[in-house]
């Protein structure tokens, strides 16, 4: 098998139908094709063999896809890396598994100069621009051949998420994986053939080009969607007749503020919490709009999905309230079960969860209502990292099926619907009290005109919810007597609230820790 298959089915019976569209050029499924086998060719030909692994440090466009898919094509391994992720990284997560191949722009291959574990890659392409030791990248259309042929667990794809002991963990995906991802993908989100997608999440191109859709990469620097050039996105949408995007909410936030949000007939967003003030605001803007959250992770995705307007009065209600945040059913390939939060994915004796019988998670599972980690398993769902690194921490063995704990804290409530009610690692633990979860406090908070981003925290033993920008006197009051019925001690406000950087849109907790100012920097009235 290859999951190039998929690609060159699409180039065998619609080769005119456009697939890529980026700022500078568009290229249709044949002549995709045709540059995909040139790419695959010329690595071959350079000596690359299957199982080799080619690290790709090129800007998301037309280009990157070509090279991407030619890996596959050719039997090989693709790698990413982020280049901002820092120089500790970048070395630790090559060493987990060290290339035969760079793929990079001019620019990227000045990393050579400080990174050994760079310069020891034995072959060096440029892509633009000029670095020296390395040959020029410059695919050429070839003769249309077959993709290589792949056992279904040969590696495809290799990222790098970053592990709590500093260590990253290396989320390695199979050709099976990722067909099974597709499939996975296309539930949630209702792929159908022909459709115009503006991408803004690279790894979902994949899955487009495998369903016939046409990918409009987004004319916006994709690393930061809270950023994102609103004039430019809404230009692209009207030239090329976008009908769909899925994306990062700071990305719709950012659409909506700017007064530039596209025709789309549906949109998708997930990565982050996704808080109802910003999907009623988007809903009410768009009422003929089709509205879906979606929820995962780099290690399962999608997990689960609701649509908006399947939402009722008395959802909303519940998550104003501090009940949660709505997620919706599990898609159906996943399975899903809620076991106790063992604080930190380790069990009361602080060692990893061993392994255990069907009967022994039998009797973990909780009931609906009750709080407690997600966890999941399915042909999407990734059994293993790799060498290893991180399995003991996030995975559980039953019987013969590996489930992954996501880390997420949740409930399900009578009808199978995840609520979520933030990270376990975020939970807020005292003595003798019941866990105090973020995200259904967060949810609450959130709801009031005056904030725009809000973190709970412990801050000097105390439950602090940390409101970003200013807020009036009566503003505050309003805000503690929405918040009266929920275990908040005291409201602050701070300048910024650190986010993570893939989304702009995650709190980072350990991050805000660390950058609280001191008592003359923080207003602490309650």
């Amino acid at each position: 098998m290859n999951l190039v298959n998929q690609l060159a089915d699409r180039a065998n019976n619609h080769p005119g139908q456009m697939a890529l569209i980026d700022a500078q050029q568009s290229i249709t499924y044949g002549d995709l094709y045709q540059y995909v086998c040139g790419a695959s060719a010329q690595l071959r030909q350079n000596g690359l063999k299957p199982g080799d692994t080619v690290l790709i440090l090129q800007p998301v466009g037309i280009p990157l896809y070509i090279s991407l898919l030619a890996t596959f094509h050719a039997g090989l391994t693709a790698m990413f890396i982020d280049p901002s992720a820092g120089k500790t990284m970048i070395r630790n997560s090559l060493s987990l598994h060290p290339p035969k191949a760079l793929i990079g722009t001019g620019k990227a291959h000045l990393l050579r100069l400080t990174n050994p574990e760079i310069r020891r890659i034995p072959r060096h392409y440029h892509s633009s621009g000029w670095a020296p030791c390395s040959r020029k990248w410059n695919p050429t259309p070839a003769r249309l051949t077959p993709p290589s042929a792949v056992a279904p667990d040969a590696l495809a794809l290799i990222t790098f998420t970053s592990g709590s002991t500093g260590m990253p963990k290396a989320a390695g995906r199979s050709h099976a994986f990722l067909l099974a991802q597709h499939t996975a993908l296309a539930e949630s989100l209702d792929y159908l053939e022909g459709e115009v997608d503006l991408v803004t999440l690279p790894v979902f191109t994949l899955a487009n080009l495998a369903s016939g859709l046409t990918s409009v990469l987004a004319d916006t620097d994709l690393r930061f969607p809270a950023r994102a050039n609103s004039a430019a996105i809404a230009t692209q949408c009207q030239t090329h007749q976008v009908t769909r995007c899925a994306a990062s909410p700071a990305f719709f936030e950012k659409l909506m503020r700017d007064h530039q949000f596209p025709a789309f007939k549906a949109i998708y967003t997930g990565g982050a919490p996704v808080f109802p003030c910003l999907l009623d605001e988007i809903q009410s803007a768009h009422p003929t709009l089709d509205v879906v959250t979606v929820f995962g992770s780099t290690e399962a995705e999608p997990i689960a999905h609701i649509r908006w307007r399947d939402t009722s009065e008395q959802d909303h209600q519940d998550m104003r309230s501090g009940k949660g945040l709505l997620v919706g059913k599990p898609v159906s390939v996943t399975q899903l079960r809620i076991i106790p939060d063992q604080s930190g994915r380790r069990d009361q004796s602080g060692r990893p969860i061993a392994p255990l019988t069907e009967k022994e998670l039998q009797s973990l599972l909780l009931p609906p209502g009750e709080i407690g980690e997600i966890i999941v398993t399915g042909d999407h769902v990734l059994k293993s990292y790799l060498n290893g690194q991180g399995n003991e921490e996030n995975k559980i063995k039953v019987g013969d099926t590996i489930w992954h704990r996501t880390g997420d804290a949740a409930f399900l409530d009578p009808s199978g619907r995840v609520w979520l009610v933030g990270r376990c690692s975020a939970a807020i633990r005292r003595p003798n009290q019941p866990p105090a979860y973020p995200f259904g406090i967060e949810c609450a908070a959130m709801s009031h005109p005056a904030v725009t981003r809000c973190a709970l925290i412990l801050h000097r033993r105390q439950i602090s919810l940390f409101v970003e920008g200013a807020l009036t006197q009566s503003q505050r009051q309003s805000l503690k007597n929405q918040l009266a019925h929920l275990p908040v001690e005291h409201i602050q406000t701070i300048a910024r609230i650190p986010v993570d950087k893939r989304h702009n849109a995650k709190i980072n907790y350990p991050e805000l820790r660390k950058k609280l100012p001191g008592p003359k920097g923080i207003s602490s009235k309650f």
